[in-house]
């Protein structure tokens, strides 16, 4: 059975960088509709891309971009932060979903979070990235201690941490940061 849930959307508006980006954008689909730029320098896929990694934080498009607490990575490390403090004594768990990002040299998304965790008092040892799990014995062990309640945050993408993984007993709160790309990864529950 499904448990209850209530799902919430937190709304976070754009940035005047960010309006001036989707401004940009339209300005480039505009060019590829009137056949002026060459599909291997710029397309609509391209487009979408930028736009869809833009609205998730500025500088994974624009590098020279700086951190503002008016974004959804700043907005999500302040949720969770909320229920973590909140749900402190019973050791609930927390997912965060992220499909735009992945951990790697260089900024990211995952170790943005992290840091803003880390920073407002979450232990950095109970945050984890499903990426490091990366064979069945590592991901095993790693699933063990979110349900003893040792990993409070674990963060990842739809692929790497949907299907499959039974790590709901402590389970608290779900966040998505971005909408999955593949048609497969979205689903509407009626709530």
């Amino acid at each position: 059975p499904t448990p209850e849930f209530e799902n919430v959307t937190v709304v976070v508006n754009p940035s005047e960088i960010q309006c001036e980006m989707v401004k940009e954008l339209g300005e480039r689909a505009e060019k590829i509709r009137q056949g002026s730029v060459d599909a291997s320098i710029d397309n609509m896929l391209k487009i979408t891309t930028d736009g869809r990694k833009a609205a998730l934080d500025l500088r994974l498009v624009e590098p020279s971009a700086t951190f503002t607490y008016q974004s959804k990575v700043a907005r999500c490390a302040e949720n969770v932060f909320d229920i973590y403090r909140k749900t402190h004594t019973s050791k609930s768990t927390q997912l965060i979903f992220c499909d735009s990002s992945t951990p790697k040299n260089g900024f990211n998304v995952y170790d943005e979070v992290k840091n803003l965790l880390v920073g407002m008092g979450i232990p950095a040892d109970e945050i984890a990235f499903i990426h490091d799990a990366e064979t069945e014995t590592r991901r095993a062990k790693l699933f063990l201690k979110v349900r003893k309640g040792d990993i409070r945050v674990l963060i990842g993408s739809t692929f790497k941490l949907g299907l499959g993984v039974n790590i709901q007993n402590k389970l608290i709160a779900i966040h998505h940061l971005d909408v999955p790309w593949r048609p497969a990864d979205m689903t509407q529950r009626e709530g």
